[in-house]
């Protein structure tokens, strides 16, 4: 439970904070270019609101009179409204004159939304010197004001991750291993096997790139590329990739296209665990995991995944102890016996490889800035690139929601993991937004685009129309990603 509670804390902490930077990059733009905001608001307030500088408490104690309504409820503008929904799901700016919705009204059942559509898809293309409405509106301003407006959260996005990414350069550096110093290389999939690889091969080179260290947005890079290098048996030899590799297909599986071999060494036995009741001890060598031989640390992790396919949900408490009973071979010789825990560990800690070898890299304060910019550019780019797998039947099935965002966190507090992990949803909240989807600023943007190229503009009627289909389309992305959380919390 404490887990899940910190997990949840950092979840809403880092939306909160991107959330407030993104709407305040659209503020910030719109103040600029003398566009009224209307309203300003962390987390969404449907019906009511947790804070509102217009609410009277809040006026009250700030001296002020109670704000004045008009006959639809809404506050009369007296400057922005700044305020704290109750549902937290993102946030927004209302930006004065969005579009021209007094030719809307879904309240009226004589002018439904279905009933107006004819009507609102007449005369897409207008002139400007056809809109009308006040100078402070956002519909009035000239096309390149509202591209920027529009941009202003995307790009607010991107500079929030760029300047994470190099604080925390400047404040940690980077601790790797360099590839030439990982002496036990890769331990590889049959597929990988089948490719050209062999176990022990450490990969120099991806195309024509340098690879520092082994992280998994490597293997991204060897989905994409032609060529790998490798040194094995000290010699360096060019690996042809297959055309057409997909990264979800070698991630697939209980044995990843390729992992960083790590001998088995046990270092030392948690108490109170099986490995503890086993009479495993310190310095034992492994050999054999229920009559199957283990080279290597990866091959133990990988018959321990191979003993949880003996279990599904209709498994009773029997049915998980004959599974989770293991047999192991020590020192080639004496044979031990235990039933590993619920979550199907053993109980002991595995030597650590590399760890004389680990190289720190700093960074001064003017070193940081580039460095940390690389840095994002490289995680967007990365970003990108998985996206064309979202289209797929297994992309699609991988879209997670919020469950899924805060798992990615780690369960004690890191400050340095938290903000990594925050510049990443910034730079992937940044992306997303840039998708040309009415509703979504991309889409928005798109409009101001064709604008400025074509001298024509589209009719409001038709901004609302397309919005209001782009609505269904995030709902459905929404679904989409709770119903895969849901899905997975049920090992479906």
């Amino acid at each position: 439970m404490e887990t899940i509670l910190i997990k949840g804390l950092q979840l809403i902490i880092a939306l909160g904070l991107l959330v407030a930077l993104h709407e305040g990059g659209h503020f910030l733009a719109a103040k600029i270019f003398g566009v009224r905001v209307e309203k300003f608001y962390l987390f969404f307030d449907y019906k009511f609101n947790l804070f509102s500088t217009y609410s009277n408490w809040w006026r009250k104690l700030t001296g002020k009179a109670p704000a004045k309504k008009k006959e639809n409820g809404e506050y009369e503008y007296e400057g922005t409204e700044y305020g704290i929904g109750w549902i937290p799901l993102g946030g927004y700016v209302k930006i004065s004159g969005m579009v021209d919705e007094s030719s809307f009204n879904e309240d009226d059942s004589n002018k439904s939304f279905w009933k107006q559509l004819p009507h609102l898809m007449k005369n897409i293309i207008i002139k400007n010197e056809d809109v009308k409405g006040e100078k402070w509106e956002f519909r009035t301003r000239p096309a390149w004001q509202r591209l920027i407006v529009m941009l202003g959260g995307i790009i607010m996005n991107f500079i929030t991750a760029f300047v994470i990414y190099s604080m925390v350069l400047f404040c940690w550096g980077e601790t790797f291993v360099k590839s030439e110093d990982m002496s036990y290389g890769m331990k590889f999939s049959e597929q990988a096997k089948a490719d050209g690889f062999k176990d022990g091969d450490i990969i120099i080179k991806v195309d024509d790139e340098h690879v520092d260290s082994w992280t998994t947005s490597v293997l991204q890079d060897i989905s994409n590329a032609k060529t790998v290098t490798v040194l094995r048996n000290g010699a360096e030899q060019i690996i042809t990739m297959p055309n057409e590799m997909n990264l979800l297909d070698m991630l697939e599986g209980k044995r990843a296209y390729a992992t960083a071999l790590a001998p088995l060494d046990v270092d030392s036995i948690i108490p109170g665990t099986p490995a503890e009741a086993a009479g495993l001890k310190v310095g034992d060598v492994i050999t054999s995991v229920n009559g199957h031989k283990v080279n290597d640390f990866n091959d133990f992790q990988y018959e321990l995944l191979c003993m949880q396919d003996g279990l599904d949900e209709k498994s009773n408490f029997g049915d998980s102890l004959k599974a989770r009973s293991i047999t192991l071979i020590v020192n080639e010789a004496d044979t031990l016996k235990a039933t590993l825990t619920p979550e199907f560990t053993l109980g002991f800690a595995n030597k650590m490889p590399y760890a004389d070898k680990v190289t720190t890299r700093t960074y001064g304060i003017f070193d940081s800035l580039p460095a940390g910019i690389k840095y994002g550019v490289k995680t967007l780019k990365s970003y990108v690139d998985q996206m064309k797998y979202v289209f797929t039947k297994k992309g699609a099935k991988q879209v997670g929601g919020f469950i899924s965002i805060g798992k990615i966190f780690p369960d004690a507090w890191d400050w340095e993991k938290f903000w990594l992990l925050t510049a990443f949803l910034s730079i992937a909240l940044g992306f997303m937004n840039l998708l040309p989807i009415p509703a979504l600023d991309g889409g928005h943007a798109l409009c101001a685009t064709f604008e400025l190229i074509t001298r024509k503009r589209l009719n409001d009627n038709f901004l609302l129309v397309i919005q209001y289909f782009g609505m269904y389309i995030l709902i459905g992305i929404m679904v989409l990603a709770q119903a895969n959380d849901i899905m997975k919390l049920f090992g479906l």
